[in-house]
């Protein structure tokens, strides 16, 4: 008793004074604990033919509690190391620019730095001397998991969502017989504006953390430390199953290790795919679609600029991107493109105008659009394309419809959508966004940019639209 009480005091010094832990110290700590119960056997075995049996010895001798103080020196270690980790990545996110040329795989060096420390800190607990490997195991991957999620939080911000880049539609109008040489004028003195956006454009592009190719980056990245988390999770299985804490249940039970992270990984790349489709189409292409597309006269203001450069943006993208997400993004400035299109026929402001004869090139254009993506069989499967191209293409005949059947059809529609509130005076049916051949906003859209006076009576008449002037 009196030795484990010396060896307690001692231990108790030991103790208070550790700043750090290391191996060494864990040693230590073991010896202790294998000492205890030595001390702890010599005085029962000393105390047998005693009256309690060697009870009241053993009172004397209050336990060292050394794996208790293990566990609470790991916890510490892992907070520390935790602690470090959160400071590396948001130093590592200050120096980040984005920029894929920074290294051959195309994606941001921080990732690289900040899932090393990750290694490190993983390689590190599995060689301290421990058998609560597996008990503490969660603590050190849950805070890894926030860790990387702030990481990945931090990737897609301040990146946009499509919102961000489609403009606001403008007011409802009514077309006049003097829309297309008006809209002549008009083209002009946008293609003026728009090819000063468009150098304004490039030189964001360059400099900006937020261009195309930072873009690209930002989805690259996410989808390395994407994969790297399934590498990190395999390893950490190994590590557990070879450690002194070997269980087969909580070692399967890691597969579940940096799950959030993987899950935000997911969201973000969507996300970024998005905006970075959006941005594409609506802002640095703005110059060639909304700005120019059918601008004035269809037959002269026709799609192929358009295509043109979209055409270069799809070539960087494809030497850019990921294989693993290149057709995730491809798919989604494809539909994009759609949107962008049908949003040119429907909401494309005071500058547009059609006419039963425009339906042919129309049609054409959109079909030069969708081969584009889809490229001889080279680009993205025909099935694809063909799914989300269905809204353009069961809008598209509703400008090929006589005008006095599509007023019958709107008439109908809303009325369908009304009830009987309908009877008395059509109301102006809401802009829902989704776009369809039976939706009222989607008939009145195309009444408005009718290019004649059946459809800009029945729009005085019914709703006192005002003039394309």
């Amino acid at each position: 008793a009196t030795l484990h009480s010396c060896y307690g005091n001692e231990l108790k010094q030991f103790v208070s004074s550790i700043g750090e832990l290391t191996p060494d110290i864990l040693q230590v700590l073991r010896a202790a604990e294998k000492l205890e119960k030595d001390l702890v056997q010599i005085a029962v075995e000393n105390s047998v033919d005693s009256e309690d049996g060697g009870k009241s010895i053993i009172r004397e001798m209050p336990p060292y509690e050394a794996e208790s103080v293990v566990s609470n020196l790991v916890k510490s270690w892992i907070k520390t190391r935790l602690d470090r980790l959160k400071e590396w990545v948001d130093r590592n996110l200050q120096q980040e620019v984005w920029d894929p040329r920074a290294n051959k795989e195309r994606f941001a060096p921080s990732s690289v730095e900040v899932l090393r420390i990750v290694d490190e800190a993983l390689e590190a607990f599995f060689l301290l001397p421990i058998s609560i490997h597996a008990a503490l195991l969660p603590d050190l991957t849950n805070g890894i998991d926030r860790c990387l999620q702030h990481y990945i939080s931090k990737a897609k911000s301040g990146c946009g969502t499509r919102s961000t880049f489609v403009p606001s539609m403008p007011a409802l109008t009514r077309c006049s017989s003097r829309s297309k040489v008006s809209g002549v004028f008009k083209k002009k003195e946008k293609f003026q504006k728009a090819q000063s956006r468009k150098s304004q454009v490039g030189t964001t592009n360059g400099n900006g953390s937020f261009g195309i190719p930072q873009l690209y980056c930002r989805i690259n990245t996410l989808q390395h430390i994407r994969t790297e988390l399934d590498v990190l999770a395999k390893r950490t299985i190994v590590h557990l199953r070879s450690s002194e804490s070997h269980n087969n249940n909580i070692a399967n039970g890691t597969g579940k290790a940096f799950e959030l992270s993987a899950a935000a990984c997911l969201e973000g790349i969507q996300q970024l795919c998005e905006a970075t489709a959006y941005k594409v189409i609506f802002q640095d292409l703005s110059h060639v679609l909304w700005d120019g597309l059918y601008v004035g006269e269809v037959s002269s203001s026709r799609i192929e600029p358009f295509l043109q450069e979209l055409e270069h943006y799809l070539e960087v993208l494809s030497l850019t991107v990921h294989d693993r997400v290149r057709t995730r993004v491809i798919t989604e400035v494809m539909k994009a493109s759609f949107d962008g299109f049908l949003l040119v026929l429907l909401a494309g402001g005071p500058a547009r105008a059609f006419s039963l004869q425009d339906y042919e090139t129309i049609a054409e254009d959109f079909k030069f659009l969708t081969d584009l993506f889809w490229s001889n069989g080279d680009g993205l499967p025909a099935d694809l394309i063909q799914k989300f191209s269905t809204t353009v293409k069961a809008i598209l005949p509703l400008f090929h419809t006589e005008t006095d059947s599509l007023i019958e059809q709107f008439k109908y529609m809303t009325a369908e959508s009304y009830g009987s509130s309908a009877k008395s005076k059509l109301p102006l049916p809401p802009t829902s966004g989704q776009w369809s051949p039976t939706e009222p906003n989607t008939l009145l859209r195309v009444l408005c940019y009718r290019s004649d006076e059946t459809a800009a009576k029945f729009l005085k008449k019914t709703y006192n639209l005002p003039k394309k002037l």
